[in-house]
């Protein structure tokens, strides 16, 4: 990054960054500054070759409440109305650099995530919420519709109808009702959210990095893909996974009976 970030911070420690959102006094709620920050920093980390997997975390009691609503209030009173602006250049960037960074993404969400925060923890590959965590499709309230891959994410975590109703409904969702309809991978005790978070993201750092973008790779292409496109996929990519120095490395491990050493490549 250029110059010293404001609105985030980040830290790098045994193959994981930790990306922390960093505006607690408004629930880390998003603003054009914040947004670059986390577009510099999802580059910086798609281009360390050391950073392995990705955690996203939020300061304070939230994880975040989505976009700043103050931010869009000029001096004199004026409601901004570029929200397609603001959309495609703040926003769309950094769902596309999660879904697309081949290496594991995971949220641990602390608190509210509301509007594109919530969107934004559910475009992350493994979702850990505290169990004092909860989940807002709020667009409603305000006329909007949801952002951020909402419309996009949601009825291929929870199907049609439900993701109908939480966002015309705009309800409130806890951890535990999370987890049950598929939306997250995990709940935590508030009190260890963190250590887990991290135990899940240096587990997964120390794991074959180029084989899980793959995987990655493939299982984006499967939301779009017909039955033999994606079959096609599968082939080609299970070549490219076989050319990996950690294909070769797993056999070699699981023939000699000794515990794996990948480097990710």
């Amino acid at each position: 990054m250029s110059a010293a970030p404001r609105h985030v911070t980040v830290a790098i420690e045994q193959g994981v960054t930790t990306l922390t959102l960093n505006r607690p006094e408004v629930l880390n709620s998003l603003n054009g500054a914040m947004a670059a920050e986390i577009q510099a920093a999802l580059a910086a980390f798609a281009s360390d070759a050391s950073a392995r997997a990705l955690l996203i975390t939020g300061a304070g009691r939230g994880f975040c409440a989505g976009q700043d609503l103050a931010a869009l209030v000029g001096s004199d009173g004026t409601i901004a109305t570029d929200l397609e602006r603001i959309v495609r250049d703040d926003y769309n960037p950094i769902v596309h650099a999660i879904r697309t960074i081949e290496k594991p993404v995971i949220a641990a969400v602390n608190g509210i995530a509301a509007g594109a925060g919530a969107n934004l923890a559910l475009a992350c590959d493994l979702v850990l919420a505290s169990d004092k965590a909860a989940f807002a499709f709020s667009f409603a309230k305000v006329g909007l519709i949801p952002d951020s891959g909402g419309t996009f994410m949601l009825p291929r975590l929870v199907g049609w109808a439900r993701a109908t109703a939480m966002v015309m409904l705009a309800e409130k969702i806890d951890a535990a009702a999370a987890k049950a309809l598929g939306m997250i991978h995990q709940v935590a005790p508030a009190e260890s959210l963190m250590s887990e978070a991290l135990g899940l993201a240096r587990q997964l750092a120390t794991q074959p990095t180029a084989g899980l973008g793959l995987i990655k790779r493939a299982l984006n292409a499967s939301a779009i893909n017909g039955l033999d496109a994606q079959l096609a996929l599968e082939a080609e990519l299970q070549g490219r996974a076989g050319a990996t120095h950690d294909y070769r490395e797993g056999v070699a491990a699981f023939i000699a009976k000794r515990p794996p050493a990948f480097t990710g490549q």
